[in-house]
């Protein structure tokens, strides 16, 4: 789970050092101490003016900063988080004028206090929206009301860390108490819920995406594994989309088996067998996306098809967009004029439906993104163990696609294949792998070009991926391994 932290008040004891330094302070103004003990925070409750307490903070802030404590218990129950799976990212609000080295000033109090994370980010604005969304957190604890509110409205799921002064009107709000009850709250949410939305048969990449996600689920719960429709591909040559859905509800089923994993065959359901706006509303795969979202706070469906199922299902129930997270791949960049992209020009209306919603929305674009997953048979043959079954299968299928796009039975030289749908899954996993940007929802013009808006809801919208990264992750995952000597070869 990747959990958001607030610094000052979370991880530091901020308030109490505060407090004692405004006691200091207010001797050498009008030594008239604390005047209103019920104020909403430190600053009200002396008897100082809005422009000293700003010079004091800009004067001070940076070794105010410096000399903090950590909360009771935050090194303990953050190193537990770290040790059971969880990605721990620190988002603050330190910016100018209060600091004018940021970033060097937290980063030295976290080495001197020994406090570990994976991520330090610090935000601009007391609105953390844009670092939620685009650092994909699951989780966010703040002592700001406001802030988490915010969040609330922007479908981040957000507790309030209990201070001494935010306690007050604070009822809306869910509410924790110092780091012992954050590390329970983490561990009450539990693996994040799953769904996957695919066209397996279509292409050979859905099937890499199943075999990369059922070897992830350490830290996942896969709920339900969706059949979206697909038509007109020359690789499938299915005739109907009933068809290509009864395949790839088959083909799904294959794999499960070759990874040893025949439980999760009951959690695979049947979608859409036509198109958004001439099929019926409901179908086993919508009424089970629906079932889900509705029994969980939170869940993220990972669509790697037409996005025919989660548009009909937000269309016949519109009260889950509160209660889902779609990553979905689809589309192209906006370095493309258009979006003559499968995924997307097979159902535009679906397409316009989801983003319409409101939903909490991932786009991760095909061209210029996506495209970039690209690899070879050799590359494949080199780490993909051939005495595993699932390795052999899939080195298979991925020669015989390859041959079948170049009209060709000899694997041309320099040739290569893009795996587009490990793109979503690796997002789950760690969206650290990726370039993203929080940006007003485009609209979609009937001719399927993106419009670029500035008033809209936001989304967030992938601009790159780091390629190597996520397929070393995939080829450990299905099993290479360096032995010794190879390490160290590469150590000379």
């Amino acid at each position: 789970m990747r959990v958001g932290l607030d610094i000052d008040n979370v991880v530091a004891d901020f308030d109490s050092f505060i407090l004692n330094e405004y006691l200091k302070e207010d001797k050498n103004k009008r030594n008239s101490g604390i005047i209103n003990p019920d104020g909403r925070w430190i600053k009200q409750c002396f008897d100082w003016t809005k422009e000293e307490s700003e010079e004091f903070f800009i004067k001070n802030m940076e070794e105010f900063a410096s000399k903090l404590k950590p909360n009771y218990g935050a090194k303990k129950y953050m190193d537990k988080m770290l040790e059971e799976g969880n990605k721990l990212y620190l988002i603050s609000h330190r910016a100018y004028p209060h600091y004018k080295n940021p970033y060097e000033v937290t980063t030295k109090w976290l080495k001197d206090n020994n406090i570990n994370y994976t991520k330090l980010i610090l935000s601009e604005s007391t609105n953390k929206t844009k670092e939620c969304k685009e650092n994909n957190i699951d989780i966010m604890f703040d002592d700001g009301r406001y802030i988490c509110r915010v969040l609330m409205e922007n479908n981040i799921n957000s507790y309030l860390v209990k201070t001494n002064y935010n306690i007050k009107d604070s009822n809306d709000l869910k509410i924790v108490d110092g780091m012992k009850g954050i590390y329970e709250e983490v561990c009450k949410m539990g693996n994040k819920k799953v769904i996957l939305d695919t066209d397996m048969y279509n292409e050979v990449d859905d099937q890499f995406a199943l075999c990369y996600l059922m070897k992830s689920l350490d830290n996942f719960e896969l709920e339900a594994i969706t059949i979206a429709p697909f038509s007109g591909s020359g690789y499938a040559n299915t005739k109907t989309i009933e068809e290509g859905t009864i395949k790839s509800y088959d083909t799904t089923l294959k794999i499960l088996d070759m990874l040893n994993m025949n439980e999760y065959k009951n959690k695979v359901y049947k979608g859409a067998i036509n198109y958004f706006n001439d099929s019926n509303k409901t179908n086993d795969a919508v009424d089970k996306i629906i079932e889900i979202a509705n029994k969980n706070d939170n869940t993220t469906i990972l669509a790697i098809g037409a996005i025919t199922n989660i548009a009909l299902a937000i269309n016949k129930s519109p009260e889950i967009v509160d209660k889902i997270k779609v990553i979905w791949l689809g589309g192209n960049s906006f370095l493309t004029k258009n979006n003559n992209e499968f995924n997307f020009r097979q159902d535009i209306k679906a397409v316009r439906e989801v983003f319409k919603s409101g939903c909490d929305l991932v786009v991760i674009p095909c061209r210029n993104v996506a495209s970039n997953l690209v690899t070879t048979i050799y590359e494949l043959d080199h780490y993909l163990s051939s005495d595993i079954k699932i390795n052999k299968y899939l080195k298979e299928i991925f020669l015989k696609c390859k041959k079948h796009y170049m009209d060709s039975e000899i694997d041309e030289i320099g040739s290569s294949k893009t795996l587009w749908d490990l793109s979503a899954i690796a997002y789950l996993i760690n969206a650290d792998w990726f370039k993203s940007e929080y940006i007003s929802c485009p609209n979609i013009l009937d001719n399927g070009v993106y419009e670029q808006t500035i008033d809209k809801h936001k989304i967030v919208f992938v601009n790159d991926l780091f390629r190597n990264k996520i397929y070393q992750d995939f080829f450990t995952k299905m099993g290479y391994t360096i032995s010794s000597e190879k390490v160290k070869a590469y150590r000379k």
